[in-house]
């Protein structure tokens, strides 16, 4: 087991394990935490009571946090013609069709974090699909990296717009933030996640939806929300 660091211990002093935190408590707690000498990333875990392994149980969507993530975010647009033009002046880091598609297999490119696509591409798109699936950037319409409006989305994905999906263990993961927003900011981004989620809620899904939900900072301890109190 490895041990534990000055500061981490520092910071699991200041934690009740035994308590369920209200969010802005928790957040508030958070950001006392965050002792590593860079700016922190504050993530959210959302655990709930659904089956991804069903299809009409799945939840994934995305959602524009109103303050940001803090993250600068390049963007790489598959598309042609005027959308080319129209997506760089959006901000888009890169825009093209076929060159970018041989510079990422040919050369193992990937200097960028988000994919996104305008419809009549997906059949270039799909050739990629074994190198950029794994990485989690193959583009959806449900997070809204597939669409015909390309600088909207390069805009969203630039104004702090992040994808909620389920993995394998029915847990939601997500960064909502840097510690350096303090704790109005992170509520409001926390606020706007949980409310996308809660409002995904399948219809297939029976009893309890969320399960629990825990905050943490890149590498501070997890604080415990009470999630009674979210849906």
């Amino acid at each position: 087991m490895a041990k534990m660091g000055k500061k981490y211990k520092a910071s699991v002093e200041l934690i009740d394990k035994t308590k369920l935190y209200d969010a802005d408590e928790a957040l508030a707690l958070l950001c006392q935490t965050a002792k590593a000498k860079f700016d922190e990333t504050v993530e959210v875990h959302i655990r709930l009571g659904v089956d991804s392994r069903h299809a009409d149980q799945q939840v994934r969507g995305a959602i524009v946090l109103p303050n940001g993530t803090g993250k600068t975010v390049r963007t790489l647009v598959f598309c042609k013609g005027d959308k080319v033009d129209a997506a760089l002046a959006a901000g888009a880091d890169y825009a093209g069709a076929e060159e970018y598609v041989q510079k990422i297999t040919q050369e193992n490119w990937f200097e960028f974090d988000v994919v996104i696509a305008s419809p009549d591409m997906m059949g270039v798109i799909g050739r990629l699909g074994k190198v950029l699936g794994p990485k989690g950037l193959m583009p959806n319409p449900k997070a809204g990296t597939v669409t015909p409006d390309v600088a909207r989305a390069v805009q969203e994905a630039k104004a702090g717009k992040i994808e909620y999906r389920l993995d394998k263990t029915n847990i939601i993961h997500c960064p909502i933030g840097k510690a350096s927003f303090g704790t109005e900011k992170l509520t409001e981004n926390f606020n706007t996640l949980v409310g996308a989620v809660i409002k995904a809620k399948p219809a297939a899904a029976k009893g309890q939806y969320i399960k629990s939900c825990v905050v943490a900072t890149t590498m501070g301890p997890g604080i415990k929300i009470n999630y009674s109190k979210l849906s």
